[in-house]
């Protein structure tokens, strides 16, 4: 069977992977606790263990890279629900694909980008951000990169079905999070961190293709280094045999009038030329 022209639906088989079995149960884990925690205080834990700028930067706070992607709000079950709903669906192909060790590395780092980029551009926030959906939004890119073309069968307004190519549904989820951040820059905001979906789905697509286009990138760079120095050569060159077209005119006019006979100006181009064509032979 083609891999490639599967189709992706709500519930297809295979089963859990091993690491998305765990994260699942983990933060399931952990919302349970957020919750007990915020009956019993009246306080978030997000407030402590969210992804807060202001005290990464000013307090060195760096363990909340790693906890802010494991709570959720207490407030909504949709948040917790679509988050590991979509790490279920493209997930477990992805880890099966990767292998679990290089899926959980991948996972973990993508989560962790997603929240370097949001601190970048809410440089003195301190309003926490929590959730996987940085994450989540590097697993989408990873199956999109991975399988293109597989079709993703969703229910639109959980009615209406739509089939996508994965790499133009994942395109139009993060050009919806490109639009929002661009929007909240101009003070339209909402309670959504899109820089962190954004930082996520860059972070992921780096680890995955980053060599392709360094090597790219590379290439160019020698290409153009290439064509310099053939263009480099190419003048050199051309002063060269034009040094020597000189020197001959002025050996020819010494032919004709004598050394004395020529002109000041022609005593000193025949000397700087062959100053320079004797410095020209000694590199060669």
């Amino acid at each position: 069977m083609n891999v490639y022209n599967k189709r992706v639906r709500f519930g297809f088989g295979g089963g859990l992977t091993p690491v998305v079995k765990y994260l699942l149960i983990f933060n399931i884990a952990v919302y349970f606790i957020q919750v007990i925690f915020y009956l019993r205080t009246q306080n978030s834990l997000a407030f402590f263990l969210g992804l807060q700028p202001y005290d990464i930067i000013h307090h060195f706070k760096i363990w909340q890279f790693g906890t802010y992607l494991f709570l959720h709000s207490e407030g909504s079950i949709f948040h917790i629900f679509f988050n590991l709903f979509t790490l279920w669906i493209f997930g477990c192909e992805v880890e099966r694909w990767m292998g679990s060790k290089k899926f959980l590395r991948y996972y973990l780092i993508s989560g962790v980008g997603a929240g370097i980029f949001h601190i970048l551009f809410n440089w003195g926030s301190q309003t926490p951000v929590i959730g996987a959906s940085g994450a989540i939004y590097g697993i989408l890119v990873a199956f999109a990169v991975i399988f293109p073309d597989r079709i993703v069968t969703l229910l639109l307004f959980f009615v209406l079905p739509v089939s996508l190519k994965a790499k133009h549904l994942v395109a139009i989820f993060v050009g919806i999070s490109l639009f929002s951040s661009i929007v909240g820059v101009f003070g339209k905001t909402d309670s959504v961190a899109h820089f962190a979906h954004l930082g996520g789905a860059f972070v992921g697509y780096l680890m995955l293709r980053g060599n392709v286009l360094l090597g790219k990138l590379l290439r160019k760079i020698r290409l153009v280094q290439q064509k310099q120095k053939m263009a480099s050569e190419q003048k050199r060159n051309q002063t060269i045999q034009e040094k020597r077209e000189q020197v001959d005119r002025i050996l020819d006019r010494i032919n004709e009038v004598g050394y004395e006979g020529i002109s000041e100006q022609e005593k000193q181009d025949l000397k700087n030329a062959s100053e320079f064509l004797s410095k020209e032979d000694k590199i060669w």
